[in-house]
């Protein structure tokens, strides 16, 4: 049987969010309409908001549904002119952010600016600061990335918010093709897409009712997970697993194994062997893995997120992530460690 093992890429449809959405199929009717019907589809789009808000701590009207976090992300950046004119991000954001990035790194504090710093690193799952989503700070308005802390962790905040975050349903068991942006600010973006004043103005073009409906569903579902601890088991799964793997080796590195990161994550460097010869490897061995970041991993590069973190280029090409779920066990896990030893160990004879 395969075992799935990348679920910072995607996440399996929660069951919650699957009758979510089967129920909204139900409903013929517009958001956007007065009649019954329409209020009907107006109600469940405003439940699924509700939950979104209650999962990151914010109020109902903050939360914008887009078609993804990388819709989002470029909603955020094109809030710069409200912020000092600049878009900064860290060289370890996510592409959906660096791509909008006037400057590639945090501009000096007294420098006006909307700069973006992620809650926690897709490829890596290491976390910012304390644990905490970043906030504003002196002239500088912040977006942060909170896809992959969502759902894993509480979202808390220090004694700033962050101007934006960015969230996607399909990180936390809800459907691919939703996300959406949270605005703290006190001015509603300016759209990217106008038209039928959907959103409240702030984002043109018919809701998608049931994909809105799942991510409200796994929103609500994550937050009760998180309030149960029950990624603190998935947590000790992942330090079994990198546990096994240094008893077999001394030759892998984790990143971040001492620093805060989420508790589904290890980022393993095993230099001299390829990241993407052992996805390959994994593939064909029956486990489900990746390179880095899903939006990337089809490219034939080291990680710019590793680089910039200090690796050297041989370092950071052998990178693999190794992401946990709710449903993975420890019999799977040890079950990885060991196909990836033997792996690693007939790598070893070819290179001798």
């Amino acid at each position: 049987m395969r075992v799935y093992l990348d679920h910072n890429a995607t996440t399996p449809l929660r069951a919650e969010a699957r009758a979510a959405m089967a129920a909204a199929m139900d409903l013929v009717g517009n958001p956007s309409s007065v009649h019954a019907e329409g209020r009907a589809a107006k109600g469940l789009m405003e439940r699924a908001r509700a939950q979104v808000a209650a999962l990151v701590g914010c109020g109902t009207n903050q939360v914008i549904f887009t078609s993804g976090a990388t819709e989002a992300a470029a909603l955020a950046a094109a809030q710069k002119a409200r912020h000092g004119g600049v878009f900064a991000a860290l060289r370890t954001e996510h592409d959906c952010l660096l791509s909008w990035a006037d400057e590639i790194a945090v501009p000096d504090a007294d420098k006006s600016a909307l700069v973006a710093i992620s809650a926690a690193n897709s490829e890596t799952g290491l976390l910012a600061e304390n644990g905490l989503v970043p906030g504003n700070r002196a002239e500088q308005a912040v977006v942060s990335d909170i896809t992959q802390l969502a759902g894993k962790l509480p979202v808390r905040f220090g004694a700033v918010k962050p101007s934006y975050m960015i969230l996607s349903a399909h990180k936390l068991g809800g459907p691919k093709g939703v996300g959406a942006l949270i605005n703290f600010t006190t001015e509603d973006p300016a759209p990217l897409l106008t038209g039928g004043g959907q959103e409240m103005g702030r984002r043109s073009g018919t809701e998608n009712l049931i994909g809105i409906a799942g991510f409200g569903a796994a929103a609500q579902a994550g937050a009760a997970d998180v309030a149960a601890g029950r990624w603190d088991e998935i947590a000790q799964f992942r330090n079994i697993l990198e546990s096994a793997l240094e008893a077999a080796s001394n030759l892998p590195i984790f990143v971040g194994q001492r620093s805060g990161r989420l508790p589904n994550t290890s980022c393993i460097l095993t230099p001299g062997w390829k990241g993407e010869t052992q996805v390959m490897q994994m593939d064909l061995a029956g486990f489900a893995i990746s390179a880095g970041s899903a939006c990337s991993s089809g490219k034939v590069r080291a990680s710019t997120v590793l680089r910039a973190l200090g690796y050297d280029e041989e370092e950071a090409a052998s990178a693999i992530r190794v992401s946990l779920g709710l449903e993975t066990t420890e019999e799977e896990v040890l079950r990885f460690a060991d196909a990836w030893t033997r792996q690693l160990t007939k790598h070893a004879a070819r290179a001798a």
